[in-house]
């Protein structure tokens, strides 16, 4: 293919198209000119896959936006990519993808990552279902933490043959659906064509034995629905609305890993505190007497009561610290403060003789 095709032209995008653009126009090319497609067309296939193999390389497009063409081995195509699917060393024969692509057997990495789902032979271990769960605590609870215990109904692994499905002991034969191999060929028709994949067997979970004797507790599977008691460590400080998550406490699945499970944590409010990070904030009411002369006052902690002095000519609103009476701090080994909000209770009837008291000090000024 000459230096001086238009690549941008060949998957019809702008020169200043991102990746992902110029990604989403070759996907879409590569559907429609697909020579195992019906009206597919080899030719053109190629000149839009050696055109996003340069395109879609940061040096190489660099190369091509400034001197119209790509140096280094490897064909006009560039090293790697399809090498402008010439033959030889250093291109790719077209012929060989064909053949290889009616096999199944071929892993095109990034470039057909989503034309083809990752790769015909890619395997995945089987994963449990997470399963969500909502837990409603106390004020002093999430505080200070707390373990609780609930019960769940979930799939769990088997506790009589510790999941292998098999009767403790017993011999272990070889897989009739997949006579030992531990796998099996899937075949599947796509609009590319007849696809064949490499799977697990899911008689043998992929090991290429099954036992003679199954396990009568789960049936062989390996796994059961029971129910199964859970403790919850729910940490110091936590916030109402946080997520708690416990790896590998989900539905157990045959040959797999089980899912996690997330709890939600609910937190109850409390009448007389409010959490501001590590700190507490609480309000207490005082005479007018006692904020301008100033008094010693019982307040309620989490920790139980507590004595604390207030200031003569305290104003209203002010704040006072307790210190060490809030929240712990995790990793730290100490605690956020108390701040008691001071609210001066003022009177909505008077008496004569307090009256005249107010009226002497208006005299004096205050």
């Amino acid at each position: 293919m000459s230096d001086k095709r238009n690549y941008y032209g060949l998957l019809g995008v702008q020169k200043s198209a991102s990746k992902e653009e110029i990604k989403k126009a070759f996907h879409k090319l590569a559907h429609k000119f697909h020579p195992d497609k019906k009206e597919g067309d080899a030719e053109k296939f190629k000149e839009v896959s050696e055109a996003y193999s340069v395109l879609s390389d940061d040096k190489r497009r660099a190369e091509y936006d400034s001197y119209g063409r790509v140096f280094g081995g490897g064909g006009q195509g560039g090293p790697g990519g399809f090498g402008g699917f010439q033959g030889g060393a250093g291109g790719f024969d077209f012929s060989q993808f064909q053949d290889a692509f009616s096999r199944g057997g071929f892993d095109m990495g990034d470039i057909f990552s989503d034309i083809f789902g990752g790769g015909a032979g890619a395997a995945r271990q089987p994963r449990g279902r997470d399963i969500s769960i909502d837990l409603e605590i106390s004020f002093r609870e999430a505080v200070f933490g707390v373990k609780r215990r609930v019960l769940l109904a979930k799939t769990s692994m088997c506790d009589s043959c510790q999941g292998s499905g098999a009767v403790l002991g017993t011999e272990m034969i070889t897989c009739t659906h997949c006579n030992g191999a531990g796998k099996v060929h899937e075949t599947s028709n796509s609009f590319f064509g007849t696809i064949t994949m490499v799977a697990p067997c899911k008689h043998c979970r992929g090991e290429g034995k099954i036992p003679k004797e199954r396990c009568g507790t789960c049936r062989g599977e390996g796994i059961y629905k029971k129910q199964s008691e859970i403790e919850i460590a729910v940490p110091a400080g936590i916030d109402g609305g946080e997520m708690i998550r416990l790896t590998g406490m989900g539905e157990a699945v045959s040959g797999g890993t089980a899912g996690d499970l997330y709890v939600k944590v609910h937190v109850a409010q409390d009448p007389r505190f409010k959490k501001d990070g590590p700190n507490l904030l609480t309000e207490l009411s005082v005479k007018l007497s006692d904020a301008l002369l100033g008094m010693s006052y019982k307040i309620e902690t989490l920790d139980g009561p507590e004595q604390i002095d207030i200031p003569a000519g305290i104003t209203h609103g002010e704040m006072l610290q307790v210190k060490g009476k809030g929240v712990p701090v995790a990793g730290r080994g100490k605690r956020g403060d108390l701040y008691v909000k001071i609210k001066i209770n003022l009177p909505h009837k008077l008496s004569r003789t307090a009256r005249n008291l107010i009226e002497k000090l208006r005299e004096e000024g205050i």
